[in-house]
């Protein structure tokens, strides 16, 4: 049967060379797969012999793309080097008129089965490379993808994004959460930011991004906060949860310590995960708050927050889309018009507006009878629900 069907390949053969001149690689790729072969060259190198035909100068299809492939791979060799990786997926941009060529000859002679060019270059560059780095070819989720253009002659490699969980304390007031975009760009990257979209880092963001550029050789950075704190605010205890996405980082396989000081802001516990929770985290946290009366205040009107424990906070408005509960509340006066209090209720509660009133009932001005400020509010515990 197999003798039978290269006495067929070599007859087809032999009309196709008679109108044009294929290199080894793509004479073997139009028979590669009914004579289930891998090796498109060793076919055609085969096939050429028993026709006892020179390797022609120029390949009409290809135009000698595929003898030339080496130069490719060096290239893509070069400028992976700085990568850390152990997967790769390689794509390839190829000049429409190979593609139009090698349709050309399988629909003249209605070849079929037959693998395309482009994935025969991309093939072919990926097992040379594989073979060079001791890495594999991976489908679906590579650590890296390199796209060659020949139309262009460019070479781009693309490093997935590494995914980080971990939470952060601040225990000096004054730094904001969240860093002001590059003015710019607004935040999209360019040459005035190095890409970051980012240019100062003077905030918690700010020191979390610096700390991952330099660490992982990234471009840029993109934090999912869990709830967020006033600039005057500490964050105290185990700190606040946080999710954050590295883009295109050169380097994958690094050691965190547990705790990473980065001047007055720490991180802790950082690590890999697969992926951000698409849905909002539920949490609940501990507050300590400092608070201003407009009137005298005593010990026994104090004693009316206790009304708070285990009661729905809402809007005005009466919604109740995501019912949100304080748990616990304690008091201590400080002075005849200021005390303190510490409370446990669910995360996003807007905590000055607890204080003041506005439009969240019940509120601590609402209960005293006595307009409240926040002077200021620390975060002692953040606890995610599961």
């Amino acid at each position: 049967m197999q003798k039978n069907k290269m006495s067929e390949v070599i007859e087809n053969t032999v009309k196709i060379l008679r109108d044009f001149h294929l290199c080894d690689y793509c004479l073997g790729r139009m028979f590669a797969g009914n004579l289930k072969l891998t090796s498109h060259k060793k076919l055609g190198q085969k096939i050429r012999k028993k026709l006892k035909q020179k390797v022609p100068i120029s390949c009409y299809i290809c135009k000698n793309l595929m003898d030339d492939l080496d130069s490719s791979v060096n290239k893509i060799l070069e400028i992976s080097s700085h990568y850390d990786f152990s997967s790769f997926l390689i794509g390839a941009v190829i000049k429409p008129s190979i593609l139009d060529r090698d349709d050309q000859i399988r629909s003249k002679f209605k070849l079929r089965g037959i693998v395309s060019i482009k994935n025969d270059i991309t093939k072919e560059m990926g097992k040379r490379f594989g073979r060079k780095t001791k890495t594999i070819v991976e489908y679906h989720n590579p650590d890296i993808v390199i796209t060659v253009d020949f139309k262009k002659g460019q070479y781009e490699v693309k490093s997935k994004a590494i995914i980080l969980q971990g939470r952060y304390t601040k225990n000096v007031r004054g730094i904001p959460q969240k860093q002001v975009p590059c003015t710019s760009c607004g935040g999209k990257g360019c040459l005035v930011c190095d890409f970051h979209g980012i240019s100062e880092y003077n905030s918690v963001e700010g020191k979390i991004a610096k700390f991952l550029y330099e660490k992982f050789g990234a471009q840029q950075v993109k934090i999912t906060w869990i709830g967020s704190e006033d600039e005057s605010s500490l964050v105290l205890g185990q700190g606040r949860p946080f999710f954050v996405k590295i883009y295109n980082p050169h380097k994958r396989n690094i050691s965190l310590p547990k705790k990473i000081p980065l001047h007055d802001v720490s991180i802790l516990n950082l690590h890999k995960i697969e992926k951000i929770p698409t849905e909002p985290l539920r949490f609940k946290t501990q507050v300590s708050i400092e608070v201003e009366t407009e009137n005298e205040i005593s010990d026994e009107s104090l004693k009316t927050l206790d009304a708070l424990q285990n009661m729905v906070i809402s809007n005005d408005d009466g919604t109740q889309k995501n019912p949100k509960r304080i748990y616990s509340i304690k008091f201590k006066k400080t002075s005849s018009r200021a005390f303190s209090s510490i409370i446990d209720m669910d995360g996003g509660i807007p905590i000055k507006r607890l204080v003041s009133g506005g439009n969240l009932e019940p509120n601590l001005s609402m209960i005293l009878d006595n307009q409240c400020k926040c002077k200021v509010f620390d975060f002692h515990k953040i606890l995610v629900i599961k």
